[in-house]
């Protein structure tokens, strides 16, 4: 089924069809029916690429993101997607794993389907060096770029972000309030992300006149075993700590198995701080503090600021959203 058929049982030109394809305003009413009837009788589907060469847009949107089993990620594109339909925008979604080699060949891929946008979800398509964050600036001169809690200064790319710096600072004081001084920090990378939160915790303990010790300081494989077993390897070497904070919730359910197969009580022992609010931290018994990251109001404001794009709005290129502290039973303060 083609829109020749659709022209031939309707009794209107191909350029008639096309025009009520495209929305074109030059249609009578009673002729935009009887096409969109055919259409309809026919099951005809509008091939959108097609579209899109006649309206400068194919409504599309790419979404990249590096792990979709990811709970964040994975809700970051539950409302990505929510908001871009809200508008009227479809979505292509790449999962591109970490390697830069294949994130840049999925970007090709996209901006080769002609999207009118790509969003970047997740802070870890920025890279430490900038030659490998070029590709994204070159496309920026064509079709905005949108990075969801990434950063990356360039025109026509804007970027939304938590404020994860001050989040894990404001955590790390309250369990320093509460009494903890040997806080260790489990994370799992370097991302722009990641880098900021790392700041957090650092700026927390110089604040409080606490000394910094890189032995506190650890990465770890995003991985709930992994976490576990890195913090009964420490304990076992005779690190004292009496509390954990990571970067993500994921490593936080590690430290309370790690507290109860050496039977340390939490929170009167042990302090524990999540990060991302996510589904595993009400899972663990005691439900895990987390930090909330608003990744509904990230992705939302995200949207927002691509349609004010799109109607030539002036737009910041930069939008900071504050942190929540969920307090549960994993901590004192």
């Amino acid at each position: 089924m083609n829109i020749y058929d659709v022209s031939e049982k309707a009794k209107v030109s191909i350029a008639t069809v096309s025009r009520v394809l495209n929305g074109n305003p030059n249609v009578s009413e009673k002729t935009r029916t009887r096409v969109l009837e055919v259409m309809d009788e026919l099951g005809y589907t509008p091939n959108v690429f097609a579209r899109g060469l006649g309206l400068g847009t194919i409504q599309t949107i790419g979404i990249m993101c590096s792990d979709s089993s990811d709970p964040y990620l994975a809700h970051a594109i539950y409302f990505l997607e929510r908001e871009l339909r809200s508008y009227g925008y479809d979505s292509i979604l790449c999962c591109t794993g970490s390697s830069l080699e294949t994130k840049r060949q999925y970007f090709d891929l996209l901006r080769s389907k002609k999207v009118d946008a790509i969003i970047l979800a997740g802070s870890k398509f920025i890279e430490m060096k900038a030659k490998d964050n070029q590709y994204i600036i070159d496309a920026s001169a064509e079709i905005p770029i949108m990075l969801v809690n990434g950063y990356l200064k360039g025109d026509n790319i804007y970027c939304t972000l938590c404020d994860d710096r001050m989040a894990i600072q404001t955590a790390a004081g309250k369990l320093i309030a509460s009494g903890c001084r040997d806080i260790l920090y489990l994370y799992t990378s370097n991302s722009y992300s990641g880098t900021n939160k790392m700041k957090g915790y650092r700026d927390a303990l110089t604040t409080h006149g606490l000394p910094l010790r890189e032995e506190y300081i650890h990465n770890c494989r995003k991985d709930v075993l992994s976490a576990r077993d890195l913090l009964l390897e420490l304990h076992n070497s005779g690190l004292v700590f009496d509390a954990v904070m990571t970067s993500d919730d994921t490593l936080a359910v590690g430290a309370v198995k790690y507290a109860h197969a050496t039977g340390r009580s939490i929170p009167d022992d042990l302090s524990i701080v999540g990060y991302n609010n996510s589904i595993y931290a009400v899972c663990t018994d005691p439900e895990l503090t987390s930090i909330d990251t608003k990744v509904e109001a990230l992705c939302t404001s995200t949207v927002n600021t691509l349609m004010g794009v799109f109607n030539g709005g002036n737009v910041p290129s930069r939008t900071t959203i504050a942190a929540d502290l969920i307090k549960r039973a994993t901590t004192k303060f």
